[in-house]
């Protein structure tokens, strides 16, 4: 419960901040200030609008110099909403939904349309989503499609995306979560590499003889992208990457021996598998949010991804 003093404040706010955007066209601006609302960070606010943060900060200062408020308070973390702010975020969410409301109400029988903003995770949008993006794209022609596939993925919670393919479900937050699919992995190598460095017959061999590739540990995204230790506690690679593909390229390469989904490792004839029946199993989840979880373009394409994924059923659970 806010104090007196707040609540006379913040009811003082309300009007003139409603009055000015009623008044104001440009509604760019406030999409600016929503992202950096959700995301906390003026970087991240600027990675989920599809622009750089220049952009963000200026359309901020527009909308603070049109509003005549501070909106956010600058601290070490990022950004923080001021009282002013607080009060704008919640006219700016009842707006934001009430305009997806109306993009799916005028498009009906016509698609859906507007902009799908997809995170996936890196291995997954390569190998299985991008290959066939261009069937959806075509089915759906007045959809603008956004594949967000990066080692640090976006978050429906903070409406940073529309969905996003995410490796553990989240356990809190206006979400909904459902399992998309497991998948497997294991480790491979370069023929080549394995014929000039022997093949190990068990992990202590591979952690005593050989060079492993893997991820950064600091720069972890995801505590299930830690898979050496589960072939021998304390094994840890010695040629590292935050990212999945190079990692896969490495180890083409015949750089050494390392981790990799089976539907990149299998797909690529220049690698062979190592210990390969030490298999490692995943789940990728499917995440929306719940506000916009029914939007015509979130549900076509949850189904056309669930569709995907039957296809592809076979690679995802190779060597189960």
């Amino acid at each position: 419960m806010l104090p007196a003093r707040a609540q006379t404040c913040t009811q003082a706010l309300k009007m003139p901040l409603m009055l000015a955007i009623m008044q104001v066209s440009d509604w760019n601006d406030y999409q600016a200030f929503l992202a950096i609302a959700r995301a906390g960070q003026m970087a991240r606010a600027a990675v989920a609008m599809g622009v750089d943060a220049a952009t963000v900060g200026r359309r901020l200062r527009r909308l603070e110099a049109r509003l005549g408020v501070t909106l956010f308070e600058q601290t070490r973390e990022g950004q923080i909403l001021t009282e002013p702010g607080e009060t704008l975020l919640a006219e700016v969410e009842a707006m934001a939904q009430a305009a997806n409301r109306i993009a799916d109400n005028v498009t009906v029988g016509a698609g859906p349309a507007g902009l799908l903003r997809v995170s996936l995770t890196e291995g997954f949008a390569a190998a299985i989503v991008a290959p066939a993006i261009g069937d959806f794209a075509a089915s759906h022609p007045r959809l603008m499609v956004d594949l967000v596939a990066s080692t640090g993925l976006l978050s429906p919670s903070k409406r940073e995306a529309d969905l996003a393919v995410t490796l553990s479900r989240p356990r809190a937050g206006p979400v909904i979560a459902g399992k998309l699919s497991d998948y497997t992995l294991r480790l491979y190598a370069r023929r080549t590499y394995c014929e000039a460095r022997g093949m190990p017959d068990s992990p202590a061999a591979l952690a005593r003889d050989h060079t492993l590739i893997g991820y950064v540990p600091d720069l972890l995204y995801a505590p299930e992208l830690r898979y050496l230790a589960e072939f021998q506690p304390g094994m840890a690679a010695t040629v590292r990457s935050t990212s999945v593909l190079t990692q896969q390229r490495m180890i083409a390469a015949g750089a050494g021996i390392g981790v990799l989904p089976c539907f990149l490792g299998d797909a690529d004839p220049a690698l062979c598998p190592v210990l390969p029946e030490r298999l490692i199993t995943r789940t990728f989840w499917l995440v929306t949010h719940k506000d916009t979880h029914n939007l015509a373009r979130v549900q076509v394409f949850k189904a056309w991804l669930g569709d995907l994924v039957m296809q592809h059923r076979q690679r995802l659970l190779a060597g189960q």
